[in-house]
């Protein structure tokens, strides 16, 4: 699947052992991962080689991506006929019907062959589907209430698929588990599951899942109200909202699918409906892939951002391990951990994303591609962090405690996995941030701060992107290049922290930025090359209006800035380098000549940061 989309560049030709070598040798180098000479990390890197991980240097469109994995399985409502229902009408432990397919012993309702049961009524016990193994079996939930006092309470064994379609309201509520069973939640199938209906099914899990498919977990339509000490949803190799309402409240995660043997599989996708979550653990938990094409999604995960990132655990809103694309719908995430977390790469072309994250925004391990989504980080750590960040299109609106963007991580498909595997490995640590491994880009290596330019990248090309941040405005391990866009960034009011900072090259030859910063760390473009910009010593406050125009006395732009600063970096199209501009702060005027000023950073951090 994802193979297809591997991009080998003559950079990468070198051997899969030469690089594991590398990586052993526990060097800062471009390939942004921690040391590590396990044999699993080695492992990993041949899997990468090998293409079966998919380029997370260049995460695919989110049509791609689904046209890749394998095709949810589910049964359409147009493939059955209410009309055929056989009623079965449940009383107590025991049950009556025409049916010879429905059969009652011991409190435990059997449904034996292919075909339409309609079930209504209240029944103490467990519904078992134990069907030929091609068979499908529709069950109508027709203000059916189903208790068992231990395991599922609907347990599909055998079949092909399993439908419930929902008229009316239905409970069903499971009992106690002994720990040795497979059907390890209420409504459990052992085969491809879709739920469907205009009803509306109330399903509590006392000890385990509220809904599990070994297979495909399909929701066509209808509400599911889920409460379960676990997990609240799970498709095993998928997981598809493609209607509905859905509420889930889990002690574990709210929707997963964790299918790890087989790289076309393991992923959730939110298509359209309404879907809302609150979990004590992740809001969805994806082993390969994390889709929203539609529908209105809200998470709420470890408590929210107000509790902060949890000591142990994994608490984030939406987390993959290869790819999350956000194209369409709406989504708010309120978050302890990061709102939204890729081990590989992440895209957001289109929709509208809010997040709230008691540690990062918006983290990915690898590339981070912003093409078109609406995105705002209203409380966050660092509010988007990875090895290449991409901004062409949508707007971008972060706020951050540290900094606002961050190009830190790895950069290569290989060098990914390995510090995945190299995080995942190391039990004092619940994330897969490469930061802080004192050998990794973006960490601190002996003696202090490293300077080195470890290829990290920030590109932006288009969009609207504001930053507003305690820590650094734009912050680059290795490279930071804007030729497009409109950029804004309120950088720290105090502290050793810059509005632009990067340790490799800093460009602009395109779009307009202008940065508001301190004058403890001021860092400008390293090359004149393209448009013209200035770097002006001027203070003001929160509040304050600043003006820039040029020697003709023509206004390039008027700005009010968010917070207090001693310094104004600013560029847009037509400047020219050489030039004298003018930058007034509330009518005080401050000459700067364009690409001179500021000063490259020759000395490492003390705070800790890059």
């Amino acid at each position: 699947m994802k193979a297809l989309q591997k991009i080998w560049t003559p950079a990468r030709t070198i051997s899969v052992i030469s690089l594991i070598g590398m990586l052993a040798l526990g060097a800062c180098s471009s390939s942004g991962a921690a040391s590590s000479g396990s044999t699993a990390t080695s492992a990993t890197a041949a899997v990468a080689a090998a293409g079966t991980n998919g380029d997370t240097t260049a995460p695919p469109t989110a049509a791609d991506a689904l046209a890749s994995n394998a095709k949810a399985s589910h049964v359409k409502d147009s493939d059955w006929k209410a009309s055929d229902a056989v009623d079965v009408t449940l009383s107590g432990t025991t049950a009556t019907s025409s049916s010879d397919a429905a059969s009652v012993s011991d409190g435990v309702l059997t449904i034996s062959k292919a075909g339409v049961y309609k079930l209504s009524g209240s029944f103490t016990g467990k519904v078992v589907v134990a069907a030929g193994s091609e068979d499908r079996v529709i069950l109508i939930l027709d203000n059916a209430t189903i208790t068992s006092s231990t395991g599922a309470a609907i347990e599909a064994t055998s079949g092909d698929d399993l439908v419930l379609s929902l008229e009316g309201t239905s409970t069903v509520t499971d009992g106690t588990y002994t720990g040795t069973e497979d059907a390890n939640a209420a409504i459990y199938a052992d085969m491809d599951l879709t739920i469907t209906g205009s009803g509306t099914l109330n399903v509590t899990s006392g000890a385990s899942d509220a809904i599990t498919s070994k297979d495909d977990l399909y929701v066509l339509s209808g509400t599911i109200n889920a409460t379960a000490s676990d997990d609240g949803l799970r498709g095993k190799d998928s997981l598809t909202v493609a209607g509905g309402t859905i509420t889930v409240n889990a002690g574990g995660d709210a929707l997963k699918s964790d299918q790890d043997n087989d790289d076309t599989k393991g992923y959730v996708s939110i298509m359209d409906g309404t879907v809302t979550l609150t979990s004590g653990g992740d809001g969805i938990d994806a082993y390969t892939d994390a889709i929203v094409t539609g529908g209105t999604l809200s998470i709420t995960s470890g408590g929210g951002a107000s509790t902060g990132k949890p000591s142990t655990g994994s608490a984030k809103g939406i987390k993959a391990q290869t790819y999350i694309i956000v194209d369409g719908g709406t989504t708010t995430i309120d978050a302890g951990d990061d709102a939204i977390h890729s081990n590989g790469a992440l895209r957001l072309s289109s929709g509208t994303i809010s997040a709230a994250s008691g540690d990062d925004g918006v983290h990915t391990e690898v590339a981070a591609v912003l093409d078109g989504a609406t995105v705002t980080v209203t409380q966050s750590n660092e509010a988007l962090e990875g090895g290449l960040i991409t901004i062409s299109d949508g707007t971008v609106d972060l706020t951050s405690s540290d900094d606002g963007i961050n190009a830190s991580g790895s950069i290569t498909v290989e060098a990914g996995l390995a510090a995945v595997t190299e995080s995942s490995s190391d039990s004092t640590s619940t994330d897969t941030t490469t930061a802080t491994d004192p050998m990794a880009p973006g960490g601190m290596g002996p003696g202090g701060g490293s300077m080195e330019d470890t290829g990290e990248q920030i590109t932006i090309t288009g969009g609207t992107v504001t930053v507003n941040a305690n820590g650094d405005g734009l912050d680059s391990n290795g490279s930071l290049t804007i030729s497009g866009g409109t950029t804004t960034v309120y950088g720290p009011a105090s502290g050793a922290n810059g509005a632009l900072d990067s340790n490799g090259a800093m460009s602009i030859t395109g779009g307009t930025v202008i940065a508001f910063a301190t004058s403890e760390m001021v860092e400008t473009p390293t090359t004149t090359d393209g448009q013209g910009w200035v770097s002006a010593s001027a203070t003001g406050s929160a509040g304050s209006t600043v003006t820039i125009t040029d020697s003709s006395g023509k206004t390039l732009g008027t700005y009010t800035s968010l917070k207090a600063f001693g310094n104004v970096i600013y560029s847009t199209s037509g400047m020219t380098n050489g030039s004298t501009y003018t930058v007034s702060v509330d009518g005080t005027e401050t000459s700067a000549t364009a690409g001179e000023g500021g000063r490259p950073r020759l000395l490492p951090r003390t705070d800790g940061h890059l």
